[in-house]
């Protein structure tokens, strides 16, 4: 009889801290979350934020702003950090995180086998979720076909183009990557003299965004612009306004360096960050971003390229044909930063 009863307090005892327990874990399995810290400033990614909840059930909470005002408060938030992803353009800008020591390796194997190594941070800090080409847009009016044809970025500092050229400012960090990206194939004395000749041959004092560069070129203020690709893709689509649509009609694109290295590509990526409480959710996360529902959700919203071979850009940008792209790793984009900064201060790239 004694035994018997012990028996029985011993499961009146257990019995409560199994449920609780259980109770605990359905709690926590309905409250799992991602924090993504991000800089990206595009509508449709809130709808990706919706579709990831949807498909897996956890939660997501969005911290966003500039990358230097996150930087900042990470700084502030040290180890009690919630952030779990960090999400952004350039991958100059995934390497200055990476370099202040905010992220962590990813793990995910699928991650791995998804983007190519060139496209990733160099102990996979962080990876590339799409890609967007830098290239010249020209007016057919302003530009002959012999001028255009087979042309490389170190031709911009050629006499023929004095006072036929726009780009934005140096401050600009698709312009960082840019000299960056020439650096690490030319080398600084090289890449400074193209530089030098390149700010000899502006139509004007940098102005404005890429968006702005287009227009200058359909307008006749210039011959021809350095833009990113996806720019043009907006203006095409309508989703800029009428006058934008207008001027993206009249120029057209040239993919530089197609008989040699290959245009200059960039990317869109993100992290894990390195104090994740939620480590397991954020590479989640970011395996989402690379499964086709999402490659084809960005390419189709943001007009960039996408990184799986199996998903094609955007009807607009994928009727610019395909093109020789660059191979250069874009970790050196955040490796020659700093290099390609003083480099543009010289040259008086204002």
């Amino acid at each position: 009889m004694r035994k018997i009863n012990k028996i029985l307090l011993i499961a009146l005892l257990v019995l409560p801290l199994t449920l609780i327990a259980l109770f605990m874990s359905n709690d926590e399995g309905q409250n799992e979350e991602v924090n993504i810290y991000t800089s990206r400033h595009y509508d449709a990614d809130d709808l990706l934020y919706e579709e990831f909840t949807k498909k897996t059930g956890i939660k997501v909470n969005i911290i966003s702003g500039k990358g230097s005002a996150l930087i900042e408060r990470l700084k502030a938030e040290g180890t009690n950090s919630p952030g779990d992803v960090f999400f952004t353009v350039d991958a100059g800008n995934l390497a200055n995180f990476q370099k202040q020591g905010f992220l962590q390796s990813i793990q995910s194997e699928t991650i791995k086998q998804a983007v190519p190594v060139e496209l990733r941070g160099k102990n996979d800090e962080w990876v590339a979720v799409a890609k967007r080409a830098r290239v010249i847009f020209y007016n057919p009016e302003l530009v002959t076909e012999n001028e255009i044809k087979d042309i490389n970025y170190e031709d911009l500092a050629n006499d023929m183009w004095k006072g036929r050229v726009v780009i934005r400012s140096s401050s600009n960090m698709y312009n960082q990557s840019l000299v960056s990206s020439l650096i690490s194939n030319l080398g600084i004395d090289q890449t400074e003299k193209w530089a030098n000749g390149l700010v000899s041959n502006f139509a004007r004092k940098p102005q404005g965004n890429d968006r702005s560069q287009i227009m200058a070129v359909a307008n006749k203020e210039a011959s021809i612009a350095i833009a990113n690709t996806y720019y043009i893709g907006i203006m095409l689509s309508g989703k800029g306004g009428e006058a934008q649509l207008n001027a993206a009609q009249k120029v057209k694109i040239a993919f530089p360096n197609q008989t040699n290295r290959g245009a200059h590509v960039n990317i869109s990526g993100g992290g894990v960050l390195k104090h994740s409480p939620n480590r397991e959710n954020a590479e989640k996360f970011l395996e989402f971003l690379l499964s086709e529902e999402a490659q084809n959700h960005i390419v189709n919203n943001t007009f960039e390229y996408p990184i799986l071979d199996s998903v094609k850009p955007h009807p607009l940008i994928e009727g610019f044909g395909d093109f020789k792209m660059d191979k250069t790793s874009v970790a050196d984009f955040g490796k020659y930063n700093p290099e390609a900064v003083k480099l543009m201060d010289r040259v008086n790239w204002q």
